[in-house]
């Protein structure tokens, strides 16, 4: 287990991490929406498509590790539950991420019903990753 003293200073390392990742996965938003319009225009660009594909796998590795590594504090800390909606956030965009990086790898042609899917559920983990922010800040501050 990890000693009490230690515990604020891996609350902050968790909370720099995530904030990290947080940022990348709005940069990998950002590249697919740059994909997206380039689809609509005709001009796409090949090095954000290759961008976006190298690094969705990363993220979602990183984005569960952000997750597992406040868990192990919680746990460490004797207090799973003692914030409840920060774990239950953090709990949702894991989810996201795993079903997002699985509709990603069912993606084939132009109008695929999964790349739509892929967008929405883009649009949700930005959306939690934004409120996991606010709710961290709450208790970090």
């Amino acid at each position: 287990m990890i000693e009490k003293d230690m515990i604020p200073y891996l609350r902050l390392a968790h909370g720099s991490y995530n904030v990290m990742v947080m940022i990348l996965f709005f940069y990998q938003g950002w590249l697919g929406l740059k994909i997206m319009n380039g689809r609509k225009t005709g001009l796409q660009s090949f090095d954000a498509i290759k961008r976006h594909r190298k690094m969705g796998p990363i993220l979602s590795l990183m984005g569960a590790a952000g997750f597992f590594a406040g868990l192990f504090i919680a746990v460490s800390h004797g207090h799973i539950f003692h914030y409840p909606l920060h774990f239950s956030t953090g709990s949702v965009i894991v989810l996201c991420i795993i079903t997002t990086f699985f509709i990603a790898r069912k993606i084939k042609g132009q109008n695929s019903l999964w790349r739509a899917l892929h967008f929405r559920a883009g649009i949700l983990i930005l959306s939690f990753y934004f409120i996991q922010a606010f709710l961290g800040l709450g208790i970090i501050l």
